[in-house]
């Protein structure tokens, strides 16, 4: 009896601390996935041209895979290299919470003003085709040499992972996946997604609901430091 005792006990121990180990783990993941998909879910070029090779049915796995594995690296970058600069200095975690909180509430105030004068994503599908080596050097260029994407992928995106201590893989696989999923649908969905943004509506509901995440992200990063 007393063996069943123990086993049952261990058993509630083991489970317990199981429970501890991965639930922060996949909090960490949430977390990167929301702030990884309210930053690259945005009117821009690089979308627009996503979007366009999709309507047009061209090129659209090779795109799509560009500009995928340039967010993971991009990602991959931010993380280790703001990862080596906090354990060098633990003091400026708070430092990088507060400053990624202040960022944070910047981008949702912006994401607020767009809502409130909604643009909408349209693309030309009739345009002359291009070539797989035209297609890759464009998604490459849009995605390399627009200064954005190092300020909020490398620094915004490297630093806030920072405040997931031990957990800052597991918000940068978040993320990863939040950008190779909506890549795919912005690409392969193009024909369903057309109607919805091409009109004003969508982006001012999309533009909300990407504030309000980026509220809640800011609140979170402040309650950690207090």
């Amino acid at each position: 009896m007393l063996m069943v005792h123990q086993k049952h006990a261990l058993h509630f121990r083991l489970r317990g601390s199981y429970g501890r180990r991965v639930e922060p783990h996949l909090l960490a993941a949430l977390s990167g996935l929301g702030l990884g998909l309210s930053l690259i879910v945005a009117i821009g070029s690089q979308n627009a041209f996503v979007l366009r090779q999709g309507l047009r049915r061209q090129r659209v796995g090779a795109v799509v895979l560009v500009c995928a594995v340039s967010d993971v690296a991009l990602i991959a970058t931010g993380v280790a290299g703001a990862g080596a600069v906090v354990e060098s200095r633990p003091a400026l975690l708070d430092v990088v919470r507060v400053a990624g909180a202040v960022f944070l509430t910047g981008y949702g105030l912006l994401a607020a003003r767009r809502a409130l004068r909604p643009q909408a994503l349209t693309a030309e599908p009739t345009a002359p085709p291009a070539s797989m080596a035209a297609a890759v050097g464009t998604a490459l260029a849009l995605t390399w040499l627009n200064p954005h994407v190092y300020l909020d992928t490398v620094v915004l995106l490297g630093s806030i992972a920072q405040s997931h201590p031990g957990r800052q893989w597991w918000f940068a696989a978040g993320a990863a996946v939040g950008s190779a999923l909506w890549f795919t649908a912005l690409g392969y969905g193009a024909a369903l997604l057309r109607p919805v943004f091409a009109t004003p509506r969508a982006w001012r509901v999309l533009d909300v609901v990407i504030a309000l995440v980026m509220f809640a992200l800011a609140g979170s990063l402040v309650v950690a430091v207090l």
